[in-house]
């Protein structure tokens, strides 16, 4: 065995530790070592530094020495022999410097070696690369609500006392409160009403943003901080006073006016962003325009958009149904009720207790409820025809179409809650009352009759009005008086002044009338109760209502959305609007929308001409 080569200038500068290495036989002529600092390869100068190696970040400060003294002497060109006196090799290497940017520990070493007659026994000495650390990935932003600029939202006091979640409605915008809007909300939070309550309510809603940890009312308090993650956007506050320039005939102490004035400022300093005045009030939003300030009603509050897309309880099936689907239709008997399954695409039409009806010249006529609907097929359920003078109802007998589709949700007890809506004299009150009277005194389902209704006056209030709850109410429930002396009548026959009176006195023992104001908290167990005039009740008034049905207990809710008092409520923000779009599909719901007046012909004839 031959002995090995004496030790050379470079070979003196190994550690003793690197002599007892195993040699590691090479592979390629061009690839990135990652080698010892004592003993890098020479470098050729035609190779790239891209292929750069990472050398060990745990080199200790002698063998950065080393480093740079190796790179010096073979950047001179020196040339080394072994022991036998022959020439290895001729390095011109070139020392590498570390890229601008780059750490002093991780300094690149590119190397192209050279095969020689010894490169088995002068094998540099691998050092292990360390682990290069990953960089996490970006964390994905949040996905956007909108697709166009945000905008910066003013809002006016009555959509806050309208309202008081609104400042979570406006998903990824802005909302900006003047110091004039927090002045008003101080002045309403007093009382009982339910405007003081809203004010209260918005009030500890800003106490709660602005006591989140880290908010800054400088920058903007996050609305999405409370929990409430629809709101993507800023609160922003008034803190400093605003320059704008109105004109001289607006009034400058008004509150309207202030907050005009702060839409204009805001609107310079802000621009080209828009910024929108969001308000109730009609004539501010008309003065708004009339300066040249972009302005809006509150929208939110809305069930729907258009009233025409209400939904109206029924439909009628196209003239060519049976010809198209007579083959394919399923029909049984089930009692004094025919069912029949159908299929095709109108199913996709359909909702649960949705009534259909089909009416052609010169064939049998269809009245049927559609009791279920599964995959794409559903089941009609005919009706019960109250237009009979054998099915009358206290003495009451349906006159129309719609008529005997009520009548029908009036008596089913699987129906907890029935929606009627429909212009003056359509029968609302009269039906909903000889149906309760029927199964109250006749069939024994419910033990008595609540009434209550909005009380909200058509012109000027008459003041205070004497006496205990009911008596109170009276004045409000003369519907009740005028359909009950007409029930009484048609049921009594002819069993005499007294008769009628013992009629009257068991039908008012057994019809209690209720104020909506006294309704927090209370739980009604089978009970038959009405609730009339709903259109003027707001849709917190109309959860408050429905949610104190207990057990066995039915609500009629009634209205005509054409004869809305209460402010800042329309037909499509009303409580009617808001229950019968959402109850619809419930299985234990129905809707009637009635269209024709059964008052009389002058009535029907003022609801269509005034």
């Amino acid at each position: 065995m031959p002995l090995p080569p004496a030790p050379t200038r470079r070979a003196a500068l190994l550690a003793p530790e690197d002599y007892n290495t195993p040699a590691r036989k090479r592979t390629s002529t061009r690839t990135a070592a990652t080698e010892h600092p004592a003993t890098a390869a020479v470098d050729t100068p035609a190779v790239s530094t891209e292929t750069a190696a990472v050398a060990s970040p745990t080199a200790s400060a002698d063998q950065s020495t080393v480093r740079s003294s190796t790179s010096a002497r073979s950047g001179r060109g020196r040339r080394t022999t072994n022991a036998t006196g022959t020439a290895a090799t001729q390095a011109a290497a070139t020392s590498t410097r570390p890229r601008r940017g780059t750490s002093a520990t991780a300094a690149p070493v590119v190397a192209t070696e050279v095969a020689t007659p010894l490169a088995a026994t002068t094998a540099a000495t691998p050092t292990p690369t360390p682990a290069v650390a990953t960089p996490a990935p970006a964390p994905r932003s949040r996905k956007t609500r909108g697709t166009g600029p945000k905008k910066l939202f003013v809002l006016d006091t009555n959509v806050l006392l309208h309202d008081p979640t609104c400042l979570f409605r406006f998903e990824e915008h802005d909302i900006y409160l003047p110091m004039i809007v927090l002045e008003e909300l101080d002045a309403h939070k007093k009382g009982m009403t339910e405007v003081a309550r809203n004010g209260r309510q918005v009030s500890r809603s800003l106490d709660a943003l602005a006591a989140t940890q880290g908010a800054d009312i400088g920058k903007g308090l996050k609305l999405d901080s409370t929990g409430q993650r629809a709101a993507g956007g800023c609160l922003f506050f008034q803190t400093a006073a605003l320059d704008y320039q109105l004109p001289t005939s607006l009034p400058q102490g008004k509150a309207d006016n202030q907050i005009l004035g702060v839409v204009e400022a805001l609107r310079q300093q802000h621009a080209p962003r828009e910024v929108v005045l969001v308000s109730k009030d009609i004539n501010m939003r008309v003065k708004a325009r009339a300066l040249g300030l972009p302005a809006e009603d509150y929208q939110n509050d809305k069930a729907l958009e258009d009233d025409d897309l209400l939904y109206s309880g029924l439909l009628a099936l196209p003239a060519d149904f049976w010809s198209r689907n007579g083959k394919a239709v399923e029909s049984w008997q089930s009692g004094p009720h025919t069912y029949y399954r159908i299929s095709g695409p109108i199913v996709a039409q359909l909702m649960i207790n949705q009534f259909v009806y089909f009416e052609a010249p010169g064939e049998p006529s269809l009245y049927a409820r559609v009791s279920e609907i599964r995959d794409k097929t559903a089941v009609l359920k005919t009706l019960k025809d109250y237009g009979h003078a054998k099915n009358a109802v206290w003495g009451v007998t349906t006159r129309n179409r719609e008529q005997n589709f009520a009548v029908n949700l009036l008596m089913d007890p699987d129906i907890d809650f029935v929606t009627l809506t429909g212009t003056a004299g359509t029968g609302k009150t009269l039906m909903a009352l000889a149906a309760g009277l029927t199964q109250v005194l006749d069939e024994r389902r419910y033990t008595e009759i609540i009434m209550t209704r909005a009380t909200v006056s058509v012109g000027e209030d008459i003041g205070f009005l004497p006496g205990t709850e009911e008596e109170k109410m009276g004045p409000w429930m003369g519907a009740l008086d005028d359909n009950l002396e007409f029930l009484a009548k048609g049921d009594g026959g002819n069993a005499g002044e007294w008769g009628r009176a013992a009629t009257n006195e068991l039908i008012r023992s057994r019809i209690k009338i209720k104020s909506m104001n006294f309704m927090r908290g209370r739980t009604f167990m089978n009970k038959y109760v009405i609730i009339d005039e709903a259109q003027n009740l707001t849709p917190k008034q109309m959860k408050t209502l429905i949610t104190r049905a207990g057990p066995g207990t039915k609500i009629i809710c009634m209205g005509n959305l054409a004869q809305i008092d209460t402010p800042y409520l329309t037909e499509g923000s009303s409580g009617l609007t808001f229950a019968v779009d959402r109850f619809k599909g419930w299985p234990h719901s129905g809707h009637i929308t009635l269209a024709r007046g059964e008052r009389s012909r002058l009535a029907d004839f003022a609801s269509e001409v005034l």
